[in-house]
């Protein structure tokens, strides 16, 4: 059912409290967003229709409007009124105009910006808001997230703030930018970005285990658990969405060039782009095949349920070597445990069950026993609860879906049901990967007796193996197409956030490209005619470093000397770009527009006769026809992608050219006023004699 849109629109005429009353009326008593029948006075809400999450299975998704200080305790302490009934109204109405999935951030922001109201002693009503109160809830923000999280939710401060001063809910006017900056990007040296690497990317011994893991495994959960995992190292993948593929999901295509057959998966990517056949390199496709072989064996009984659910709604499956027992009007405990699990469990369990379910036990002779009928009932109502779709965006049934398993199949405590079915989902996978480690739970590396060098534990994450192919994909210089293509997503901007290319790696590229006419472009391609040393000698005292610009890499030395032309990268001798990085090739874009319309201004002011104007119309002359050149050469489709490019013929004046050129014209072009400071004292007597 679609949710109505109701705008409110607030009167000049009231002041803010009667406003905010106008606003919180409208949305507990005229919207419909999270259902016509949300209880809006509750504490807790649960909104799991409206931001189901891919891969969670039967999760439910529930706010809580709790304090920042309460969250995860037994009893957590409710959100001061009536910052309270604004901060429920806010999001409603939020999710009807905007909606997302993840309301983290959203209610974050709300929860610092109670704890900001409370701290100053006001009333706890939204209307006291001011500067004051927003700067001391970023504050609080800042100090409870990390740098990107933080980012994100002063970024929904921001927005309450706007949307409380346009909607008149203040008895002040606001104007407020969200204080907390933007995680510095871009930076690939020093102890930060090695330790936000670490994060990201799985750990050496993790990479090194899993191959063995994966060979080794014999019980069912870990060869399903290493099988996923071994899909999630052949492409970079999200989770959520090899928990969704069909159980026909394999494609085979011949390759005219090669004899050996393409294959790849048919693919969902979770946030937006559209479906994709993803092609397997050759290299992991026989482990994919494997993997893809080893979860049908372990799932193809979860499936048989399912056929049979969707088939028999209200019936209780039953394996065959079972069916006799739909006879009997009374079940002893024995036979319960049979049903439910397969095996001869005690008869302790199957009480338990009875009684834990709702399930009548009637007393024969000092036997327990249960009706079939109610047993079935207890059973077919803890189906999944959208069955007989695990995923109705995609149209996919839990009998075509490849994860499925006995419910339990994951619980090395519990006995695993034969009669029920479950989803596998993210959690099953990274709490084997290790990610509750402190909560009791084993991880498969512990199983199999993997540590880290130093002994401690080897944790992972699912999300980690896709930041590592990406960041072996930027390595090897693979274009930012086919990354993002390869990746699954709508717009390459986002390989950024993937890309953990290290500044030695970087460095290495580029050495790798010096003096080899097939890898690079320009003065790099070519080696000195008589060279005294081997060429990667040359390439190590030719390349001591490299950092990012906006247009490739800087190669130059700062520790010899500062940049002497300010970042004018496009006219420096030692600037290279790659070809293939869609982002940068974008700024390349913009830079030239930009230089073209100055270049016409210069133009304009040589023609008015402005006095200097020719040395800019000359300066811009040439920043133009190095970016057409660089821009030719990067659109050329001869020029292999990953190819380092180099600008030849390049001028970058020194200091003392620049001051000999400012005396010669009249025009100051050193700052400092003390020759001694940047000049040897021949050169001053030479230069300022009378």
């Amino acid at each position: 059912m679609a949710d109505n849109i109701i705008l409110f629109t607030p009167k000049a005429e009231l002041d803010a409290e009667a406003n905010l009353a106008g606003f919180i009326d409208v949305c507990r008593n005229q919207l419909t967003v999270f259902g016509a029948d949300l209880a809006f006075d509750d504490m807790t809400w649960d909104v799991t229709e409206a931001c189901s999450r891919k891969g969670r299975g039967t999760k439910r998704e529930r706010i809580t409007f709790c304090t920042q200080d309460s969250i995860g305790c037994t009893t957590p302490e409710p959100l001061p009124a009536p910052f309270m009934d604004f901060a429920k109204a806010y999001i409603r109405y939020m999710q009807g105009l905007r909606p997302v999935v993840g309301l983290g951030p959203r209610v974050a922001a709300l929860r610092a910006l109670a704890a900001a109201l409370t701290e100053y002693g006001e009333s706890s009503s939204p209307v006291k808001v001011d500067t004051g109160i927003l700067n001391r809830a970023a504050q609080l923000i800042r100090a409870s997230f990390s740098e990107g999280a933080a980012y994100r939710n002063g970024s929904h401060l921001e927005l309450i703030a706007n949307f409380m001063a346009e909607h008149q809910l203040t008895n002040i006017s606001l104007r407020w930018r969200n204080p907390i900056p933007r995680p510095r990007e871009g930076a690939r040296i020093g102890a930060e970005f090695d330790q936000e690497r670490a994060e990201k990317m799985p750990s050496q011994a993790a990479l090194d285990a899993l191959p063995k893991i994966f060979c080794s495994a014999s019980e069912p959960a870990d060869i399903l658990t290493s099988a996923v995992i071994a899909m999630l190292c052949a492409s970079p993948d999200r989770i959520s969405e090899v928990l969704l593929l069909p159980l026909d999901c394999e494609v085979t295509q011949p390759r005219p060039e090669n004899k050996e057959e393409a294959y790849g998966l048919r693919w969902w990517p979770a946030k937006g782009a559209a479906p994709m056949m993803k092609w397997v390199v050759p290299s992991m496709a026989g482990v994919v095949k494997e993997a893809l072989a080893r979860i049908r064996r372990c799932t193809d009984s979860a499936r048989q349920v399912a056929i049979w659910y969707e088939n028999n709604p209200k019936h209780l499956y039953l394996p065959e070597k079972l069916n006799h027992l739909r006879e009997k009007k009374l079940l002893s405990m024995r036979d319960v445990a049979d049903i439910l699990w397969g095996r001869q469990e005690s008869k302790a369990s199957a009480t338990y069950w009875c009684k834990t379910n709702g399930v009548e036990l009637i007393k024969q002779d000092r036997v327990l026993f249960a009706r079939f009928a109610a047993v079935e009932e207890a059973v077919v109502r803890q189906i999944p609860p959208e069955f007989p779709y695990l995923n109705r965006a995609q149209d996919l049934k839990y009998s075509e879906a490849l994860l499925v398993v006995p419910k339990n199949f994951f619980q090395s405590r519990k006995a695993t049901y034969i009669s029920l079915i479950e989803p596998v989902v993210i959690s099953h996978i990274n709490d084997a990967l290790g990610a509750h480690i402190e909560y009791g739970s084993k991880s498969i590396f512990a199983k199999f007796g993997f540590t880290e060098d130093d002994g401690s534990v080897i944790r992972a994450t699912t999300h980690q193996f896709r930041h590592y192919l990406n960041t072996l994909a930027q390595a090897g210089g693979l274009s930012q197409l086919d990354i993002a293509k390869w990746s699954g997503r709508k717009d390459i901007r986002q390989n950024e956030a993937y890309d953990h290319v290290s500044a030695n790696q970087m460095v290495m590229t580029i050495r790798k490209a010096v003096g080899d006419a097939d890898l690079a472009y320009g003065p790099l391609a070519s080696l000195p005619k008589y060279l005294p040393i081997a060429r990667n000698e040359f390439a190590q005292l030719k390349i001591q470093t490299a950092h990012v610009t906006d247009l490739g890499y800087c190669v130059h030395d700062y520790s010899m000397m500062p940049c002497q032309i300010h970042r004018d990268c496009i006219n420096c001798e030692e600037h290279v770009c790659v070809k293939g990085d869609e982002v940068k090739m974008a700024h390349i874009r913009l830079q030239l527009d930009e230089a073209r319309q100055l270049l016409l201004k210069a133009e304009r002011a040589v023609n008015n006769g402005y006095v200097g104007s020719e040395r800019w119309m000359q300066h811009h002359q040439v920043t133009v026809s190095r970016l057409e050149q660089i821009h030719a050469i990067m659109q050329n489709p001869e020029v292999p992608i990953g190819a380092i490019i180099q600008l030849s013929n390049v001028h970058s004046p020194s200091r003392l050219e620049q001051f000999t050129e400012g005396v010669a014209t009249g025009v100051p072009t050193i700052t400092s006023d003390r020759p001694d400071d940047w000049l040897p004292m021949g050169l001053q007597r030479d230069l300022f004699a009378d």
